[in-house]
C-alpha cells in the first residue's frame, strides 16, 4: 500500500517503475478508480467547459503545466507566471506540443474566459495570464479528489491536512506536474488507453467507460459493462453519435473490448483484463506522482521551505 508521509515508500531506494507497479498490484486500487472516475463525471457536470477542453491528454498535461507556472509566480517579477514562452519552455524537452499549439491552447483558454491577463503587467508584448476563478475551483477540486483517492486505498488522511493547510496544493501541483509531464509513462499511456484519451473529448468516454464495469475481478478473462448506449453518451457529453462511435470502434479493432452478441444484446460489452491492466497501472503512474509531490510539500512547508 501507498501510505501517508511516514509510511511511503522510499523512492530512493525503490526505483518509480517499481514503485508503480507495487500500486498497481494494490487490489483497492480499481474500486478506487472507479470512484475517481465517478468523480471526474461530477466535475464535468459541474464544470462541462473546462471538462471537456482537456479531456485530451496533450491539453491535459498543457493544463497542468500552465497552472504550475501561476502557482510559482513570483509577485516580485511582474513577467513571471503564465506566458506562451514559458509554457513552451515547460514542454519542450518533451515534444508535447509545438509553439502554435501553445499559443493555441492559450488563446483558447482566454476565449473561454478560463484565463485572463494579469493587472498591472509593463509589457505588451509578453502579458503573462492568470487562471479566472473558475479555472482555480476545477483544479483544487481535482487535487482534493486525487488525494481522496489515495486515502481511500490506505485510510490517510491527506485531504484533513490540505484542509487545515492549502499550501500543500500551492506547493504539490507544480511538483506533481514537472513529474507526470516528464515522465513517458504517464505522456504516452499504452495504445489502448491513447486510444482514447489522444482523442479529443476521449477521456471523458474513458472515465465513463471505467466507471461503469461491473465485475472487480475478471469473469472469464473479461470486465463487462451493461447497457452501455452511444446515445446517452451522446447526449450527456454534447458529442456526437459518430465521434462517440468512432471511440469504440478504435478500441475494439485492438482488441481491447468489444460487444457481446448473444440474444441480440448489443448494449453489453466486454473489455479484456489487460486493457484494465494497462489503465490501473497508468493511473499508478500518475497517483505515485501525486503522492510523492505531497510528501515533498507537506515535508518543506514543516520545514519552513515554503
Amino acid at each position: 500500500m501507498i501510505g501517508t508521509q511516514s509510511s511511503a515508500i522510499d523512492t530512493t531506494k525503490v526505483s518509480v517503475s517499481s514503485e508503480v507497479d507495487l500500486f498497481a498490484a494494490n487490489p483497492a486500487l480499481f474500486p478506487v478508480l472507479q470512484q475517481g472516475a465517478r468523480h471526474m463525471i461530477e466535475l464535468y457536470d459541474h464544470f462541462p467547459r473546462i471538462a471537456r477542453l482537456v479531456a485530451a491528454q496533450q491539453k491535459w498535461l498543457l493544463t497542468q503545466a500552465a497552472y504550475a507556472l501561476h502557482l510559482q509566480r513570483d509577485p516580485a517579477d511582474p513577467l513571471s507566471g503564465i506566458t506562451a514562452a514559458r509554457l513552451l519552455d515547460v514542454i519542450a524537452a518533451t515534444n508535447l506540443a509545438s509553439r502554435n499549439t501553445a499559443t493555441a491552447f492559450l488563446a483558447e483558454l482566454r476565449a473561454y474566459k478560463l484565463i485572463r491577463d494579469v493587472t498591472g503587467s509593463p509589457s505588451k508584448r509578453s502579458r503573462p495570464l492568470e487562471p479566472t476563478e473558475t479555472s482555480h475551483e476545477a483544479m483544487t477540486l481535482w487535487f482534493r479528489g486525487q488525494l481522496r483517492s489515495l486515502d481511500l486505498i490506505d485510510q490517510g488522511d491527506r485531504v484533513a491536512r490540505l484542509e487545515s493547510n492549502p499550501d500543500i496544493f500551492r506547493f504539490a501541483q507544480p511538483l506533481a506536474a514537472k513529474r507526470l509531464i516528464a515522465d513517458k509513462a504517464w505522456r504516452e499511456p499504452p495504445v489502448s488507453i491513447s486510444c482514447f484519451v489522444w482523442t479529443e473529448y476521449g477521456g471523458l468516454i474513458l472515465d465513463d467507460f471505467i466507471s461503469r464495469i461491473a465485475n472487480i475481478e475478471p469473469e472469464d478473462g473479461c470486465y463487462w459493462v451493461d447497457d452501455l448506449r452511444f446515445s446517452e453518451l451522446s447526449s450527456h457529453y454534447s458529442l456526437s453519435r459518430t465521434h462517440v462511435r468512432r471511440l469504440f470502434a478504435r478500441a475494439e479493432a485492438q482488441g481491447s473490448l468489444g460487444w457481446q452478441d448473444r440474444n441480440g444484446n448489443r448494449n453489453r460489452i466486454w473489455a479484456t483484463a489487460s486493457f484494465v491492466e494497462d489503465y490501473k497501472r497508468w493511473q499508478s503512474v500518475k497517483f505515485c506522482a501525486l503522492e510523492w509531490a505531497y510528501n515533498e510539500a507537506v515535508r518543506s512547508i514543516a520545514q519552513g521551505a515554503f
